[in-house]
């Protein structure tokens, strides 16, 4: 990974969002605070003479779990801390992303700088050192309960600072030893409390959420450009989404949602065109008209979820902790009840965006329900199929969203001969809203490139400038109406499209100059 020219400063101050996505997914660089580098020294002292201590104090002078009653003699705690990272990296399944193992690397680190782990300053800097490298430590999907932290994850990234697993390379994996050496960085030997320093965090389920809520806003914005599309090509009305019958339900995210729709949709020839009194329709259905409730709910959701992660990028978690007073005490914050729980509730969000999203590419499709339009869009109905087969992905991907709604966070498995008793599956929770993150953008990509479609066919009506600006984009990587092609590199344009942030950059200028 080239890393890039932006430093993100890393002390005992909280991180935001932006700073882990940075770091995360654009490769940005870390620096160290000195006036934290100078605390976590002064704390290490205090630690260094508890080790040498006769009174147990766990995590520093004792083994770890169900095993934390037994007091480890001073001779033997590099091979107690070096024998904690090697069993904990017990992980299995394939690696996870590189910008979630980057996240989770970000993360630790800031905790460890905070000063309440007790870890020497040359281990936050050797941290900090793999981190810069741009090396990424091969860490298995599977082995986190997320209780105790992420800790199979974690050590997978401790056992790479001590020399030891793999690293992802441009051929595969390779000896993380070799690695090493290519950048220039040294193992290091983990000393009393560094172990458990590196491995008892959320950071890896807060690593993903932060990037979850990144690519929520993105998406949700989308959803309002698309289902502004939507009800465009299928001859809907604007007025349900009038600012004075949104405020009669004063849900910021649904106030929002509505908002980006009429702005979207302002100045549309074609919405213009059926205002008046001889307009045989009611109402719309609800996908279209009631899109501004749902979406605001998922915005409402997301908002609690950035809450919470803002609220846990504040925090200094691993047990015990150092307090400011030199007390080491264990402690119960690493449970990932708080982390886990958001997880969740994002996933039924977004399980939901895309439901709805699917109902209004559907009746654009459907000739008996869109209004005037070619069945199923196609150029000549039989002949050709259109966009039919587009709704089948649509609907395979929106059922395997529902099944990823089911909550990760109800389920608990006892572990380590009882001690951890329940465990909050936090992590189990970010891999499958990761998923549905992918499937919702795939959803929208459809719902995009069937609007787009449909719009094209209610010519001579012109669309919105922002509608038919965002068209004009799609029709730059796909044609527009004409006999049927391959249509999976154009719902993969799109979708690539959309990750581009090309989309919701032209939303944006549209709703701004609108």
């Amino acid at each position: 990974m080239t890393i890039g020219t932006q430093r993100v400063l890393v002390g005992a101050d909280p991180l935001t969002l932006s700073e882990v996505v940075a770091v995360a997914r654009h490769g940005a660089a870390v620096e160290l605070a000195p006036a934290a580098l100078a605390r976590l020294a002064q704390v290490r002292r205090h630690i260094d003479e508890l080790a040498h201590s006769e009174r147990p104090v766990y995590g520093v002078s004792t083994g770890f779990g169900a095993l934390a009653l037994r007091h480890i003699p001073p001779e033997r705690r590099t091979d107690l801390q070096r024998s904690l990272i090697r069993s904990h990296a017990a992980g299995a399944g394939t690696p996870v992303e590189a910008e979630v193992v980057r996240a989770m690397m970000l993360l630790r680190l800031r905790t460890l700088m905070s000063g309440h782990t007790g870890v020497r300053p040359e281990t936050a800097q050797a941290l900090a050192g793999l981190l810069d490298s741009g090396l990424i430590p091969v860490v298995p999907e599977y082995g986190s309960l997320g209780c105790s932290g992420d800790l199979a994850p974690l050590a997978a990234v401790a056992l790479a600072l001590m020399g030891e697993g793999s690293v992802l390379g441009q051929e595969g994996e390779y000896p993380i030893a070799q690695a090493l050496g290519e950048f220039g960085l040294t193992p290091i030997t983990l000393a009393e409390k560094e172990g458990l320093a590196l491995t008892n965090g959320t950071d890896g389920m807060l690593g993903m959420l932060a990037l979850a809520i990144a690519d929520l806003h993105r998406l949700f914005d989308l959803a309002d450009l698309t289902a502004a599309m939507s009800v465009e090509a299928q001859l809907g009305t604007d007025r349900v989404f009038a600012a004075d019958l949104q405020q009669l339900r004063p849900h910021p995210g649904q106030a929002a949602a509505a908002a980006n729709m009429r702005a979207a949709l302002a100045g549309s020839e074609i919405v213009a065109s059926h205002r008046g009194e001889d307009c045989p329709r009611v109402q719309d259905a609800y996908s279209l008209r009631c899109a501004p409730q749902v979406h605001g709910a998922a915005r409402d959701t997301l908002a609690h979820a950035e809450t919470v992660a803002e609220r846990e990028l504040s925090a200094a978690i691993d047990n015990p902790v150092v307090l400011a007073d030199g007390r080491v005490e264990s402690n119960g914050n690493f449970h990932g009840a708080p982390v886990g729980y958001v997880l969740d509730f994002l996933a039924i969000a977004v399980a939901d965006m895309a439901s709805i999203a699917e109902r209004r590419t559907d009746r654009m499709l459907d000739v008996h329900r869109s209004h005037g339009l070619p069945a199923f869009l196609a150029a000549a109905p039989g002949v050709d199929s259109g966009y039919m087969i587009a709704q089948y992905t649509q609907a395979g991907v929106v059922s395997e969203l529902k099944r990823c709604a089911a909550p990760a966070s109800v389920d608990s498995i006892p572990s380590s001969a009882m001690q951890e008793d329940h465990v909050s599956m936090g992590w189990a929770a970010a891999r499958k809203l990761r998923r549905s993150v992918d499937g919702l953008t795939t959803v929208l990509a459809i719902e995009l490139l069937t609007a787009a479609r449909a719009l094209d066919f209610r010519a001579p009506l012109r669309p919105a400038p922002v509608t038919g600006a965002v068209r004009d984009l799609v029709r730059e990587r796909v044609p527009g109406p004409g006999p049927d092609r391959h249509l999976a590199p154009d719902i993969a344009a799109v979708t690539e499209l959309i990750r581009s942030g090309a989309v919701n950059h032209l939303l944006d200028q549209g709703v701004s100059h609108s």
